[in-house]
């Protein structure tokens, strides 16, 4: 089994570094979002974006992945490939997934951002599924156990009538951008490994909105619904410290998307 890092002092200053060129590049790529473009042109500006920080795009080669962003369209889940061919259009539901890597360490963060104007259903989705990482971060606490997190965004996505994606779970992050623990979005508490300060965490509840049933097609990653209802994603990651948990995926002005 995959031993939980501890990050030293150094190392955590390092993980707030790459976060914050994250969450920047994250709020790039939602500024973007908008009828008429194509998502091959957001993940070219996210990559130079990154780049430009002096940082390298975690995604871009990772597994064979072609890009530096995932960006996933309504009815893709995660994982989804920017494509000159993918052109953004008016009430289209836009999860964008991204990650940096400096100084040896990761940030790892999402956001779904509407296209133009969106339905009432779509705009409740993006709500809830947000939402639903605040309800589990309230438990990222030193002496939690890692299921306190899932149990409170699976109630809490359920209770609003939606479904938590069990194929795909968080998990840590640090000098590798997919460590020890699985973080997953579902399950009962007080189960799974305890925190403790200095763990960093990517929790990133991935909600349908009809049933939690995906599939992978057969380009190897886009994961959509398998009913093809709507999905969201929202993602940051969390330092556990002595005061509380961080997040270190935060813009310098202090946003977290």
């Amino acid at each position: 089994m995959e031993l939980i890092t501890l990050k030293s002092p150094r190392e955590q200053e390092a993980m707030r570094r790459a976060g914050r060129i994250t969450a920047q590049a994250r709020a790039l790529a939602g500024s973007m979002v908008r009828p008429g473009m194509s998502t091959k042109e957001i993940d070219d500006a996210v990559r130079r974006f990154i780049r430009g920080k002096g940082a390298e795009p975690s995604f871009l080669g990772y597994g064979g992945f072609p890009a530096s962003t995932c960006i996933s369209v309504n009815e893709v889940v995660i994982h989804g490939i920017p494509s000159r061919k993918t052109v953004l259009r008016e009430g289209d539901i836009v999860s964008v997934d991204v990650g940096a890597f400096i100084d040896g360490f990761h940030g790892d963060c999402a956001a779904t951002y509407p296209c133009g104007a969106i339905s009432e259903e779509a705009r409740r989705l993006i709500d809830v599924t947000r939402q639903s990482f605040w309800e589990g971060f309230q438990f990222a606490k030193a002496g939690q156990r890692v299921s306190d997190i899932s149990h409170a965004v699976q109630q809490y996505v359920e209770k609003h009538g939606y479904s938590v994606v069990r194929d795909f779970v968080g998990h840590g992050v640090g000098a590798k951008m997919h460590e020890a623990p699985e973080v997953p979005n579902f399950g009962p508490a007080g189960h799974g490994a305890r925190l403790q300060p200095g763990m960093a965490i990517a929790v990133e509840p991935m909600v349908c909105a009809g049933d939690w049933h995906v599939k992978v097609l057969r380009d190897g990653w886009t994961t959509v619904s398998e009913d093809g209802s709507l999905t969201a994603h929202y993602e940051n990651t969390i330092l556990i410290t002595e005061d509380g948990p961080e997040i270190t995926t935060v813009t310098e002005d202090g946003a977290y998307e």
